[in-house]
């Protein structure tokens, strides 16, 4: 649990006051058959029968039923709790750049590899019935790999990994919710282009759209998928990726992003031609902060790979808010088992 209980119905809560007034209670009986034992023997042989031990062990079978009493009347008030669980995630999307920036060697051996290899090693960290689907993207964004549960076809795919011009990073949220929602009409084309016509095709002859009847839902809430976004660079072409982001917080499907590479601005050279590339954490940030996610800087090969691995760990469990009355009402009847047959077992009665 990683914080205060909380109650459905907090006013049941008054009825812990009947606890203390129990013990009350029971000091009082207490008392009254000490006075009653003193009238037909002496202190001392009183003493002397109990002894020490068993002095104390009367007392454990009515403290074990006041503690189930108490555990009862808890469950009553309906608690909630959060609590860390094992993740019902079912598909996570991998959307990861191949812009022509990737081949950069500030991440050694190069951005490109270095995301391979974290990538990989992320496959094989993930529990075996979790899908994975791979989404690539430059200049346009395109799913190399449906969801799968195949580890060797997830790394084939990455593999085969070819570098591009631009960067559509908005366009790879679209791609890759399309592929979680094959069914719900989000088309692609129609938010590049406009009405949902290919480049170069008049509307008078474009071909009609259905439209499917979408009600948001809140962000974060969609707990069987989730998009894991890598890119190096700022969004040059494609959809806006703060339109794309509300899109993905309208699912409820939370958006991780890692940034690699160069955060304030370089220029890198490589095969005879130079480009400016500059790491846009701003709207990265804002597209974590947006779907519920969260957004991870990775400098360096070992950071990517520990941003991996804390991903998994994300991915693989979640805290939830949980009613846990449940849980108190299977501790108080074991606190009350336990409560009768210790009396059983030393004084041959309950209670």
């Amino acid at each position: 649990m990683n914080s205060p209980l909380t109650f459905m119905w907090p006013q049941f809560l008054w009825l812990l006051l009947a606890v203390p007034l129990l013990v009350a209670i029971y000091v009082w009986l207490l008392r009254r058959k000490k006075k009653v034992m003193l009238r037909y023997a002496s202190l001392s042989i009183v003493k002397e029968a109990m002894g020490t031990g068993q002095s104390i062990r009367r007392h454990i079978p009515p403290i074990l039923f006041l503690l189930a009493i108490a555990a009862m009347l808890l469950a009553a008030s309906r608690p909630f709790a959060v609590i860390t669980l094992p993740s019902q995630q079912e598909t996570i999307i991998l959307a990861m750049d191949v812009s022509g920036s990737m081949r950069a060697t500030d991440v050694k051996p190069n951005r490109l590899v270095a995301s391979q290899n974290a990538a990989k090693a992320f496959l094989a960290q993930l529990p075996r019935n979790v899908r994975v689907g791979i989404v690539a993207f430059a200049g346009t964004a395109q799913v190399v790999q449906p969801p799968t549960l195949s580890r060797e076809d997830l790394v084939v795919a990455i593999d085969k990994f070819q570098m591009q011009r631009a960067t559509a990073i908005g366009s790879a949220i679209v791609v890759s919710l399309s592929e979680l929602f094959p069914d719900a009409g989000i088309d692609l084309s129609a938010m590049t282009y406009g009405n949902g016509r290919p480049r170069g095709i008049p509307i008078d002859q474009a071909p009609k759209q259905e439209k499917k009847d979408f009600v948001p839902v809140a962000p974060g809430s969609y707990g069987s998928a989730a998009i894991i976004l890598l890119t190096d660079g700022q969004r040059t072409t494609g959809v806006d990726t703060m339109e794309a982001a509300k899109m993905a917080a309208d699912r409820g499907v939370r958006v991780y992003t890692v940034g690699v590479g160069t955060v304030d601005g370089e220029t890198i050279g490589f095969e005879g031609w130079s480009m400016r590339v500059r790491l846009d954490e701003v709207t990265l940030k804002a597209v974590a902060t947006n779907t519920q996610a969260e957004y991870f800087y990775a400098g360096t090969a070992e950071n990517l790979q520990k941003v991996y691995e804390k991903l998994s760990s994300r991915l693989t469990v979640e805290k939830k808010e949980t009613e846990i009355s449940g849980l108190l009402a299977l501790v108080a009847a074991i606190l009350a088992i336990m409560s009768a047959s210790l009396s059983l077992l030393w004084f041959n009665r309950i209670l």
